[in-house]
């Protein structure tokens, strides 16, 4: 029997001060899926996660997130913020960013538990950077950083990672070893990811999700390279638009 899906929008719209943003949507994810959500600026993904999150209320429609409202499902999900400032001035460890995950689970900066830093290690195995738990942060590079963020999501032992924009300024080496990270990760929990770049993305994911004030969710395959390459001027393997997930066309 399926499992019933951990995200499901029926109907949802929103919009900001009388202006659509998203009209329309329905969207459904089942567990451990990998899903690759991407569309142009202003097109309404931010919006989209910020619903998934229950930062926002649709006005009409439905979001449910494991089966509940997005805002009771929200400590489900390990969250990575599209623009996660680090002062690479300030006097922390790697281990130290990590425990920040922690705070999700209701402690108090400085009382943290042995259990806590079980769960940091862990987490930090998980990216690959468990030898480097006590590095200084300014001593990591950007790739080594991010997946930093992605240990500090894990931290708090979520259902789901929502990673907004994680390889934005990455080299392709380490885009592709950050990938490699989430596939494996993604035999444990579900992945959703928001990015403008298609490179080595689409060798992973499952399903892609279209966001342009609507939504189109599609497959990926080996199909319309012709059709990327004027989007993206890159032959690679792309969304397939001949065929909708859903069947409808």
């Amino acid at each position: 029997m399926a499992s019933d899906p951990v995200i499901e929008l029926i109907n949802v719209s929103f919009a900001y001060n009388a202006k659509p943003v998203l009209e329309n949507v329905n969207l459904t994810v089942s567990d451990k899926e990998f899903v690759w959500v991407v569309g142009p600026n202003g097109g309404g993904k931010t919006t989209l996660v910020k619903l998934l999150l229950g930062l926002l209320q649709p006005k009409s429609g439905t979001v449910r997130v494991f089966g509940d409202s997005a805002s009771s499902a929200r400590r489900r999900i390990g969250y990575m913020p599209q623009q996660a400032h680090l002062d690479l001035r300030f006097p922390v460890t790697a281990r130290d960013v990590v425990l920040m995950g922690r705070l999700n689970k209701g402690m108090t900066p400085g009382k943290f538990s042995g259990a806590d830093r079980e769960k940091v290690h862990e987490a930090l195995e998980l990216v690959g950077m468990d030898s480097m738990a006590a590095t200084p942060l300014r001593d990591l590079s950007g790739g080594q950083q991010r997946r930093l963020l992605i240990a500090r999501a894990l931290a708090c032992e979520p259902d789901m990672l929502l990673l907004d924009e994680p390889t934005a300024n990455l080299d392709r080496k380490a885009e592709r070893e950050l990938f490699k990270i989430l596939k494996k990760l993604n035999q444990r929990l579900t992945v959703i990811m928001i990015s403008h770049d298609p490179a080595f993305v689409s060798d992973f994911v499952e399903q892609v999700v279209c966001v342009n004030r609507t939504v189109a969710v599609h497959p990926t395959t080996d199909r319309d390279r012709e059709f990327i390459g004027e989007l993206y001027g890159d032959s690679l393997r792309m969304v397939r638009h001949d065929k909708h997930a859903d069947g409808d066309q």
